[in-house]
Protein backbone atom coordinates (compact mmCIF):
# COMPACT_ATOMS: atom_id res chain seq x y z
CA UNK A 1 0.00 0.00 0.00
CA UNK A 2 1.59 3.67 -1.02
CA UNK A 3 1.42 6.10 1.45
CA UNK A 4 3.41 9.05 1.97
CA UNK A 5 5.91 8.73 5.00
CA UNK A 6 9.46 7.96 5.09
CA UNK A 7 9.69 5.30 7.94
CA UNK A 8 7.15 4.34 9.47
CA UNK A 9 9.07 4.22 13.01
CA UNK A 10 9.32 8.38 12.20
CA UNK A 11 5.44 8.69 10.87
CA UNK A 12 4.29 10.46 14.43
CA UNK A 13 7.59 12.96 14.95
CA UNK A 14 7.68 13.74 11.47
CA UNK A 15 3.81 14.59 11.57
CA UNK A 16 4.11 16.39 14.83
CA UNK A 17 6.84 18.91 13.18
CA UNK A 18 5.07 19.04 10.46
CA UNK A 19 2.07 20.38 12.52
CA UNK A 20 3.86 22.95 14.44
CA UNK A 21 5.92 24.07 11.09
CA UNK A 22 2.35 25.07 10.04
CA UNK A 23 0.06 26.29 12.99
CA UNK A 24 1.61 28.48 16.37
CA UNK A 25 1.99 25.67 17.97
CA UNK A 26 5.25 23.78 20.14
CA UNK A 27 6.45 20.84 21.69
CA UNK A 28 6.84 19.65 25.13
CA UNK A 29 10.67 18.73 25.06
CA UNK A 30 11.48 15.36 24.64
CA UNK A 31 7.67 14.01 24.39
CA UNK A 32 5.45 13.98 21.75
CA UNK A 33 2.97 16.39 23.54
CA UNK A 34 1.85 19.75 21.49
CA UNK A 35 0.70 22.87 23.12
CA UNK A 36 -0.41 26.26 21.97
CA UNK A 37 2.99 28.32 21.90
CA UNK A 38 1.94 30.52 24.47
CA UNK A 39 1.02 27.87 27.04
CA UNK A 40 0.72 27.67 30.06
CA UNK A 41 -1.66 30.94 29.81
CA UNK A 42 -2.06 32.48 32.62
CA UNK A 43 -5.79 33.51 34.72
CA UNK A 44 -7.56 30.20 32.86
CA UNK A 45 -7.76 26.46 33.44
CA UNK A 46 -5.24 24.57 31.25
CA UNK A 47 -7.63 22.40 28.47
CA UNK A 48 -5.88 18.85 27.41
CA UNK A 49 -6.73 15.60 25.75
CA UNK A 50 -4.27 13.23 23.67
CA UNK A 51 -4.65 9.68 22.61
CA UNK A 52 -3.30 7.62 19.62
CA UNK A 53 -2.20 9.01 16.58
CA UNK A 54 -4.21 8.43 13.64
CA UNK A 55 -7.08 10.12 14.02
CA UNK A 56 -5.92 13.25 12.75
CA UNK A 57 -7.20 16.67 13.13
CA UNK A 58 -7.53 14.49 16.64
CA UNK A 59 -6.10 15.36 18.89
CA UNK A 60 -3.56 18.57 18.31
CA UNK A 61 -5.76 20.03 15.71
CA UNK A 62 -8.00 21.14 18.37
CA UNK A 63 -5.35 23.39 20.15
CA UNK A 64 -5.72 26.83 20.24
CA UNK A 65 -8.16 29.68 21.54
CA UNK A 66 -11.58 28.23 22.47
CA UNK A 67 -10.71 24.36 22.36
CA UNK A 68 -7.45 22.54 23.55
CA UNK A 69 -4.21 24.30 25.13
CA UNK A 70 -2.56 20.97 24.25
CA UNK A 71 -2.76 17.38 23.63
CA UNK A 72 -0.48 14.10 23.72
CA UNK A 73 0.22 12.16 20.69
CA UNK A 74 0.70 8.37 20.96
CA UNK A 75 1.72 6.26 18.46
CA UNK A 76 -0.89 5.12 15.70
CA UNK A 77 -3.55 3.82 17.55
CA UNK A 78 -1.63 3.53 20.84
CA UNK A 79 -2.16 5.58 23.85
CA UNK A 80 0.33 8.20 25.10
CA UNK A 81 2.51 7.21 27.77
CA UNK A 82 1.37 8.30 31.51
CA UNK A 83 5.26 10.34 31.52
CA UNK A 84 4.15 12.15 28.38
CA UNK A 85 1.21 13.00 29.50
CA UNK A 86 1.83 14.25 32.86
CA UNK A 87 4.76 16.77 31.06
CA UNK A 88 1.51 17.67 28.98
CA UNK A 89 -0.37 18.50 31.93
CA UNK A 90 2.15 20.26 33.52
CA UNK A 91 3.03 22.10 30.68
CA UNK A 92 -0.82 23.60 30.28
CA UNK A 93 -1.00 24.73 33.92
CA UNK A 94 -1.20 28.44 34.05
CA UNK A 95 -2.16 28.36 37.66
CA UNK A 96 -5.62 27.36 37.54
CA UNK A 97 -5.50 23.70 37.24
CA UNK A 98 -5.90 21.75 34.18
CA UNK A 99 -9.02 19.57 32.90
CA UNK A 100 -8.60 16.52 30.23
CA UNK A 101 -10.89 14.91 28.10
CA UNK A 102 -10.33 11.43 27.71
CA UNK A 103 -12.13 9.25 25.31
CA UNK A 104 -13.14 5.93 26.89
CA UNK A 105 -10.18 3.37 25.95
CA UNK A 106 -8.74 1.21 28.77
CA UNK A 107 -5.03 2.40 27.66
CA UNK A 108 -6.06 6.52 27.44
CA UNK A 109 -7.72 5.71 30.61
CA UNK A 110 -5.29 3.94 32.96
CA UNK A 111 -1.94 6.31 31.50
CA UNK A 112 -4.32 9.81 31.75
CA UNK A 113 -5.42 8.69 35.58
CA UNK A 114 -1.39 7.60 35.94
CA UNK A 115 -0.43 10.98 34.66
CA UNK A 116 -2.88 12.87 36.74
CA UNK A 117 -1.38 11.72 40.08
CA UNK A 118 2.14 12.22 38.92
CA UNK A 119 1.30 15.82 38.16
CA UNK A 120 -0.50 16.21 41.21
CA UNK A 121 2.45 15.04 43.45
CA UNK A 122 5.10 16.32 41.49
CA UNK A 123 3.96 19.80 41.02
CA UNK A 124 0.94 20.06 43.07
CA UNK A 125 -1.37 20.56 39.34
CA UNK A 126 -5.33 20.73 40.44
CA UNK A 127 -6.76 18.07 38.01
CA UNK A 128 -10.16 17.34 37.22
CA UNK A 129 -11.41 14.84 34.15
CA UNK A 130 -14.08 13.44 32.00
CA UNK A 131 -14.30 10.06 30.09
CA UNK A 132 -15.86 10.47 26.77
CA UNK A 133 -18.14 7.49 26.14
CA UNK A 134 -20.40 8.33 23.15
CA UNK A 135 -20.13 5.11 21.05
CA UNK A 136 -23.76 3.09 21.34
CA UNK A 137 -22.76 0.47 18.84
CA UNK A 138 -21.04 -1.80 22.06
CA UNK A 139 -21.46 -1.63 25.92
CA UNK A 140 -17.53 -3.67 25.89
CA UNK A 141 -15.21 -4.06 23.63
CA UNK A 142 -11.37 -5.52 23.10
CA UNK A 143 -10.18 -1.79 23.91
CA UNK A 144 -13.03 -0.69 26.40
CA UNK A 145 -14.75 -1.60 29.87
CA UNK A 146 -17.84 -0.03 28.51
CA UNK A 147 -18.60 1.88 25.29
CA UNK A 148 -15.95 3.51 23.61
CA UNK A 149 -14.96 7.27 23.27
CA UNK A 150 -15.25 8.54 19.73
CA UNK A 151 -16.29 11.65 17.62
CA UNK A 152 -18.73 13.27 20.29
CA UNK A 153 -15.37 14.25 21.81
CA UNK A 154 -15.51 16.72 19.37
CA UNK A 155 -18.62 18.30 21.31
CA UNK A 156 -16.42 17.86 24.11
CA UNK A 157 -14.15 19.43 23.54
CA UNK A 158 -15.64 22.45 21.91
CA UNK A 159 -17.89 23.00 24.94
CA UNK A 160 -15.25 22.85 27.78
CA UNK A 161 -12.79 24.97 25.55
CA UNK A 162 -15.34 27.81 26.02
CA UNK A 163 -16.08 27.02 29.79
CA UNK A 164 -12.36 27.35 30.31
CA UNK A 165 -11.70 30.35 27.44
CA UNK A 166 -13.88 32.75 29.35
CA UNK A 167 -12.04 32.18 33.04
CA UNK A 168 -14.77 29.17 34.56
CA UNK A 169 -13.31 27.14 37.13
CA UNK A 170 -12.41 23.41 37.07
CA UNK A 171 -15.88 22.27 39.07
CA UNK A 172 -17.97 24.24 36.32
CA UNK A 173 -15.88 23.04 33.82
CA UNK A 174 -16.32 19.50 34.66
CA UNK A 175 -20.19 19.48 35.06
CA UNK A 176 -21.29 20.96 31.49
CA UNK A 177 -18.39 18.57 30.22
CA UNK A 178 -20.30 15.26 31.63
CA UNK A 179 -23.77 17.17 30.65
CA UNK A 180 -21.98 16.61 27.58
CA UNK A 181 -21.01 13.09 27.35
CA UNK A 182 -23.95 12.15 28.84
CA UNK A 183 -26.27 13.75 26.18
CA UNK A 184 -24.22 12.63 23.26
CA UNK A 185 -24.03 9.80 21.08
CA UNK A 186 -21.88 8.31 17.93
CA UNK A 187 -22.05 5.19 15.65
CA UNK A 188 -19.84 4.32 12.60
CA UNK A 189 -19.41 2.40 9.70
CA UNK A 190 -16.65 1.35 7.16
CA UNK A 191 -16.97 0.66 3.60
CA UNK A 192 -13.00 -0.56 3.67
CA UNK A 193 -10.59 -0.85 6.27
CA UNK A 194 -7.49 1.30 7.27
CA UNK A 195 -4.05 0.47 6.56
CA UNK A 196 -1.56 1.55 9.50
CA UNK A 197 2.01 2.41 8.23
CA UNK A 198 3.81 -0.22 10.20
CA UNK A 199 1.21 -3.32 8.71
CA UNK A 200 1.19 -1.85 5.32
CA UNK A 201 -2.17 -3.83 4.82
CA UNK A 202 -5.69 -3.86 5.65
CA UNK A 203 -6.37 -4.48 9.41
CA UNK A 204 -9.23 -6.52 8.35
CA UNK A 205 -10.77 -8.05 5.43
CA UNK A 206 -13.68 -6.36 3.88
CA UNK A 207 -15.42 -7.49 0.25
CA UNK A 208 -16.16 -5.78 -2.65
CA UNK A 209 -19.62 -6.14 -1.53
CA UNK A 210 -19.62 -5.88 2.19
CA UNK A 211 -19.76 -3.02 5.03
CA UNK A 212 -18.56 -3.14 8.34
CA UNK A 213 -21.42 -1.73 10.90
CA UNK A 214 -20.42 -0.59 14.66
CA UNK A 215 -16.95 0.54 13.85
CA UNK A 216 -14.50 1.85 16.30
CA UNK A 217 -11.44 4.69 15.46
CA UNK A 218 -8.78 1.89 15.58
CA UNK A 219 -9.31 -0.42 12.38
CA UNK A 220 -11.25 -2.51 14.80
CA UNK A 221 -14.38 -4.70 12.67
CA UNK A 222 -17.90 -3.26 13.09
CA UNK A 223 -20.48 -5.21 15.68
CA UNK A 224 -22.25 -6.63 12.15
CA UNK A 225 -20.73 -7.04 8.79
CA UNK A 226 -23.52 -6.81 6.25
CA UNK A 227 -23.72 -6.52 1.95
CA UNK A 228 -23.57 -3.32 0.60
CA UNK A 229 -27.11 -1.19 0.92
CA UNK A 230 -27.65 2.27 -0.21
CA UNK A 231 -26.61 5.52 1.46
CA UNK A 232 -29.60 6.29 2.87
CA UNK A 233 -30.24 3.34 4.33
CA UNK A 234 -26.75 3.33 6.14
CA UNK A 235 -27.68 6.53 7.04
CA UNK A 236 -30.93 5.34 9.03
CA UNK A 237 -29.57 2.62 10.76
CA UNK A 238 -26.55 4.78 12.18
CA UNK A 239 -29.32 7.28 12.97
CA UNK A 240 -32.09 5.13 14.88
CA UNK A 241 -29.42 3.32 17.00
CA UNK A 242 -27.97 7.18 17.88
CA UNK A 243 -31.75 8.02 18.42
CA UNK A 244 -32.80 5.31 20.34
CA UNK A 245 -30.09 5.65 22.72
CA UNK A 246 -30.58 9.36 23.41
CA UNK A 247 -34.55 8.35 23.97
CA UNK A 248 -35.03 12.30 22.74
CA UNK A 249 -38.34 13.93 22.68
CA UNK A 250 -40.23 15.86 20.36
CA UNK A 251 -39.20 19.67 19.92
CA UNK A 252 -36.04 18.72 21.16
CA UNK A 253 -32.53 21.10 19.45
CA UNK A 254 -29.69 19.23 18.70
CA UNK A 255 -26.22 19.07 16.97
CA UNK A 256 -24.79 16.85 14.06
CA UNK A 257 -22.24 15.93 12.96
CA UNK A 258 -21.53 13.88 10.09
CA UNK A 259 -17.83 12.52 10.31
CA UNK A 260 -15.79 11.00 7.58
CA UNK A 261 -13.08 8.43 8.93
CA UNK A 262 -10.56 9.71 6.77
CA UNK A 263 -10.87 8.15 2.85
CA UNK A 264 -14.49 9.40 2.11
CA UNK A 265 -15.17 12.68 -0.04
CA UNK A 266 -16.65 15.27 1.15
CA UNK A 267 -19.50 14.82 -1.52
CA UNK A 268 -20.34 11.81 0.14
CA UNK A 269 -20.84 13.36 3.29
CA UNK A 270 -23.26 15.75 2.33
CA UNK A 271 -25.33 12.70 0.88
CA UNK A 272 -25.28 11.43 4.27
CA UNK A 273 -26.33 14.38 6.15
CA UNK A 274 -28.93 15.23 3.73
CA UNK A 275 -30.68 12.00 5.01
CA UNK A 276 -29.87 12.39 8.96
CA UNK A 277 -31.23 15.76 8.90
CA UNK A 278 -34.75 14.09 6.76
CA UNK A 279 -34.88 11.66 9.83
CA UNK A 280 -34.19 14.26 12.32
CA UNK A 281 -36.82 16.25 11.05
CA UNK A 282 -39.29 12.99 10.90
CA UNK A 283 -38.34 12.53 14.77
CA UNK A 284 -40.00 16.02 15.30
CA UNK A 285 -36.23 16.96 16.35
CA UNK A 286 -34.71 20.46 15.22
CA UNK A 287 -31.26 20.61 14.30
CA UNK A 288 -29.42 23.74 15.68
CA UNK A 289 -26.21 23.37 14.08
CA UNK A 290 -24.74 20.55 11.67
CA UNK A 291 -21.09 19.37 11.14
CA UNK A 292 -20.13 17.56 8.23
CA UNK A 293 -16.30 16.53 7.49
CA UNK A 294 -13.34 14.90 8.90
CA UNK A 295 -13.07 15.24 12.85
CA UNK A 296 -11.79 12.28 14.10
CA UNK A 297 -10.76 9.56 11.42
CA UNK A 298 -9.10 5.77 11.14
CA UNK A 299 -6.37 6.86 8.76
CA UNK A 300 -7.76 6.36 5.69
CA UNK A 301 -10.65 3.73 6.09
CA UNK A 302 -13.39 4.82 3.94
CA UNK A 303 -16.92 5.19 5.91
CA UNK A 304 -18.52 7.47 8.26
CA UNK A 305 -20.15 7.93 11.72
CA UNK A 306 -22.94 10.11 12.99
CA UNK A 307 -23.08 12.07 15.94
CA UNK A 308 -25.90 13.67 18.17
CA UNK A 309 -25.63 16.10 20.95
CA UNK A 310 -29.18 16.58 22.67
CA UNK A 311 -28.80 20.75 23.13
CA UNK A 312 -30.04 22.66 25.89
CA UNK A 313 -29.48 26.52 26.21
CA UNK A 314 -25.82 26.43 27.76
CA UNK A 315 -24.76 24.00 25.51
CA UNK A 316 -25.67 26.00 22.41
CA UNK A 317 -24.00 28.96 23.94
CA UNK A 318 -21.00 27.16 24.93
CA UNK A 319 -21.02 25.72 21.12
CA UNK A 320 -21.39 28.69 19.27
CA UNK A 321 -18.44 30.46 21.21
CA UNK A 322 -15.46 31.59 19.15
CA UNK A 323 -12.44 29.31 18.51
CA UNK A 324 -9.76 29.47 16.32
CA UNK A 325 -7.78 26.23 15.99
CA UNK A 326 -6.47 24.10 12.90
CA UNK A 327 -8.92 21.68 12.52
CA UNK A 328 -12.12 23.95 13.84
CA UNK A 329 -13.18 27.42 13.59
CA UNK A 330 -15.80 28.73 15.08
CA UNK A 331 -16.36 32.89 14.29
CA UNK A 332 -17.49 35.35 16.31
Amino acid sequence: MKKLINEPADVVDEMLEGMVAAHDLRRVDGTEAVVRSDAPVEGKVGLVSGGGSGHEPTHAGYIGDGMLDGAAAGEVFTSPTADQVSELIQACDGGEGVFCVVKNYEGDVMNFETAIEMAEMEADTEVEHVVVNDDVAVEDSLYTSGRRGVCGTIFVHKIAGAMAQRGEDLAEIKRVAEKATENVGTMGMALTSCVTPEKGEPTFDLGEDEIELGIGIHGEPGTERTELMSVDEITDHLAEAVLEDLELETGTEVATIVNGMGGTPLMELYVVNRRLQSVLDDRGLETWDAWVGDYMTSLDMMGCSITVLELDDELMELLAAPAETPGLTVPE
